[in-house]
């Protein structure tokens, strides 16, 4: 799809000349700037009842008088800001889809400002208008697919706007394939399938890609990892993945994302109802990957390790039963009390093994407990670090993606419940506070390097009638780890 810029000036509008245009507007008044046909066709419907200009009201026009466009959409924004300038376009490409604008054009219905942030808002809001799953749903329609979309900027926002043009088309194709990866069934997103899918990403921008399997990860001794997979009789695997953009000797960032293709909870076997959506225990990964995807194809200027630990977590005469206690990579014992609790197992062992690349930063990425979504819901992420560095750049990142996340505590107060009497540690604290202690587990093994921690058990995914995963937080991460570009 192209994306490009192109200078207009408001009172020009008129002549754009394009099979769909959305303009955004805000305030409760028309801006002098704009051109006369545009501005007596919108105050004709104002003074109709058509629309007024509150935020969230739209217009819809078929090749209105005066305009060279064949489809009008007057959206009505909150502010200027990208976050309300997102939420408006996403509402005019809404009622563009079901139509045949094929070419597309966005801008402000006068003189405000397009930035870099607006590019991107842009261009990510409509791919996520064009996305729809159509793999096993081969009765699907067809799905949306305009062929441009061009961004109408004043003459001083054009360098800017180019730059968030390319930087949301990656991020878009990133959120876009972590959606497809986590809407997979888990027949066929097995550990062995997301292996080959970064073995394809590596072989599309020659990364260093390696997928070890349970001998190599035997060797290295990862008996909590191997706990947790040996109750499937899906093999498990093991990704790393190496994208180089700086000089070798920078150190990397470390995304380690969780791969549970399915979770039944094994022998702490979770409730039958909506067990489906434990396809989606692997949003963590899919995150990661997508991240990987829009690094490179930017050709950012860092280097950047991707970490996947896959496999089921399946209950059967092999599986891990609570109770048992486990040797981490790390040399900590785990006494393992709810099965169920299985991402951190897998996660304890990659971290340890991320400490091999003597990293800047490791962040981590897990749909990792329903205490999480309890505690924020699904609007926020939950950031866990004691890095306040670490989390103020977080923090900046979730802004600039529009993708947001909320600080958690990380008191020493609640290692406490992880106390256990039969190993180093048990896998779980009770129910009060259950994602920070869950968190705290995963701290014990990032001794060595400044480290965060994003729970995303509430954004990966939505339920009910718009079921699917949502590709969050690729936007987050990818911001995060521009930010230590060169």
């Amino acid at each position: 799809m192209d994306f490009s810029h192109r200078v207009v000036a408001p009172a020009s509008l008129a002549s754009v000349e394009v099979d769909g245009l959305v303009l955004v507007t805000c305030g409760d008044a028309l801006d002098p700037a704009l051109g006369a046909p545009l501005a007596a066709l919108i105050g004709d419907a104002v003074a109709s009842g058509d629309i007024t200009l509150k935020k969230g009201k739209s217009l819809y026009l078929y090749r209105p008088a005066s305009m060279a466009a064949q489809r009008v959409v007057v959206v009505v924004a909150a502010d200027v800001s990208a976050k309300a300038f997102k939420s408006a376009v996403a509402h005019g490409f809404a009622s563009l889809k079901s139509g045949g604008a094929r070419t597309l054009a966005v801008g402000w219905a006068g003189s405000q400002s397009l930035g870099e942030a607006h590019a991107e808002a842009a261009v990510t809001a409509l791919a996520d208008a064009m996305y729809l799953y159509r793999h096993s749903k081969p009765s699907a329609p067809a799905a949306w697919s305009p062929k441009s979309l061009t961004l109408l900027c004043q003459r001083a926002d054009a360098g800017a706007v180019q730059r968030g043009l390319k930087r949301g088309a990656a991020i878009a194709e990133g959120v876009t394939l972590a959606r497809e990866f986590g809407n997979r069934p888990a027949n066929q997103c097995t550990p062995t399938w997301l292996g080959q899918q970064a073995k394809k990403i590596g072989k599309e921008f020659d990364l260093e890609v390696e997928v070890l399997d349970r001998k190599d990860v035997e060797k290295l001794g990862m008996g909590s990892f191997l706990a947790v997979a040996q109750g499937s009789d899906e093999p498990l695997r093991f990704i790393v993945a190496r994208y180089h953009g700086a000089a070798k000797s920078v150190a990397p960032i470390v995304l380690v994302g969780k791969g549970i293709t399915f979770d039944t909870g094994g022998i702490s076997l979770k409730p039958g109802a909506e067990m489906d959506e434990m396809k989606f225990d692997m949003c963590g990964a899919a995150s990661v990957l997508g991240t990987l995807h829009a690094i490179a194809s930017l050709k950012a200027k860092l280097n950047l390790v991707c970490i996947v630990p896959a496999c089921d977590n399946m209950p059967s005469g092999k599986a891990v039963k609570p109770g048992d206690v486990v040797t981490s990579m790390s040399g900590q014992t785990i006494e393992i009390l709810n099965t169920d609790a299985e991402g951190r197992l897998i996660l304890c062992d990659a971290l340890t093994y991320a400490e091999r690349f003597k990293p800047a930063v490791v962040v981590d990425i897990a749909t990792l407990t329903g205490a999480c979504v309890i505690a924020l819901g699904h609007h926020n992420s939950g950031l866990f670090t004691a890095d306040d560095g670490v989390a103020a750049k977080m923090t900046e990142a979730a802004k600039a993606a529009l993708d947001p996340c909320w600080r958690m505590p990380l008191d020493e107060e609640y290692d406490d419940a992880l106390k256990s009497n039969f190993a180093d540690m048990g896998n779980v604290g009770g129910r009060p506070g259950g994602a920070i202690t869950a968190a705290m587990f995963l701290r014990r093994y990032t001794g060595k390097y400044p480290w965060a921690h994003l729970d995303i058990a509430g954004t990966a995914w939505k339920s009910g009638a718009a079921k699917g995963a949502t590709g969050r937080p690729v936007g987050l991460l990818t911001h995060f780890v521009l930010s230590h570009a060169k």
